[in-house]
């Protein structure tokens, strides 16, 4: 099993300003619930570090910037904040965080510094001493899916071994993919693509399968970034990257999500307001009577 997960969340939230002029994007809340069905919010990047440790992963490598101390600071455990909420009894509140801060303590943690807003894939690239020459995991820190267990993760690793893959990631429908980065590709599987392009943000989308930055990858994505070059914006794009690969003939797929999965974005304001109701329904539709 994959056990090293890098989260960048190094962006400057442009799209998002003035929000996120002083807070980190990632760090912008969702609705969740706790188990005993009272209403909360969590910053998205907690709840990526959950999903992703509830399903196995126990070495993170966040990827940070300039002024994102927010990000470290949230991940250190407080204690005497736990303590104060017990003497305020507020025990439930208490309780959860301390549950926050156990995964914490239980797992491997290195913030890696990204210093300048060089693209996606230089952020990935920086993970590079930490990954090794292990399989590993990226998971952007403003995109979530939710689905039920967190079989997408299993699903992913899945399709991963069984076509032998050198990357494989999710993508989805949309009406107007133009924003992301879009797949061309032979369907062999139920939702299972073999990648033949990729095109970052295209004015006019060969298709509407568009990329969502969960992907699993074999370390060749290092060599492939190193030979990448910066687009117009001076930044280094993970999906060219890729397109590198399958260029090489590597054995890149991408994975349509069903039905059942929810993906959760906060990369615009429209999409920011769409992840509050979505999650905000989510939790309703969770705990009904």
């Amino acid at each position: 099993m994959i056990k090293k997960a890098v989260i960048p969340a190094a962006g400057l939230g442009t799209r998002l300003l003035f929000a996120t002029k002083e807070q980190p994007k990632e760090m912008l809340p969702i609705f969740t619930r706790s188990t005993s069905n009272q209403l909360r919010l969590k910053p998205l990047l907690q709840l990526v570090f959950e999903e992703l440790y509830d399903a196995g992963f126990k070495e993170f490598c966040f990827i940070v910037g300039r002024g994102k101390r927010a990000v470290e600071d949230f991940f250190t455990p407080d204690d005497a904040f736990v303590e104060y909420l017990k003497t305020s009894n507020r025990n439930e509140l208490a309780q959860e965080l301390d549950e926050f801060y156990s995964k914490i303590r239980s797992s491997v943690i290195l913030f890696m510094n990204q210093p300048n807003p060089k693209g996606f894939g230089d952020a990935v690239y920086s993970a590079r001493s930490f990954v090794g020459q292990e399989q590993f995991l990226v998971h952007a820190g403003d995109d979530l899916i939710v689905s039920k267990n967190n079989n997408h993760l299993v699903r992913l690793e899945n399709t991963f071994r069984r076509y032998n893959a050198d990357v494989a990631f999710y993508v989805e429908k949309i009406e107007d993919p133009r924003k992301y980065g879009v797949v061309v590709g032979k369907k062999i599987d139920e939702r299972v693509y073999k990648v033949e392009k990729i095109v970052e943000k295209p004015l006019h989308p060969p298709s509407n399968l568009a990329i969502i930055a969960i992907c699993i990858f074999e370390p060749i994505i290092f060599q492939a970034i190193e030979k990448t070059q910066p687009d117009e914006n001076n930044e280094i794009q993970l999906t060219d990257a890729i397109q590198k690969l399958v260029a090489q003939k590597c054995n890149v797929y991408a994975i349509e999500l069903n039905q059942e999965e929810k993906r959760i974005d906060i990369g615009t304001p429209e999409s920011y307001w769409g992840a509050l109701s979505t999650t905000y329904n989510l939790t309703e539709l969770q705990f009904e009577p």
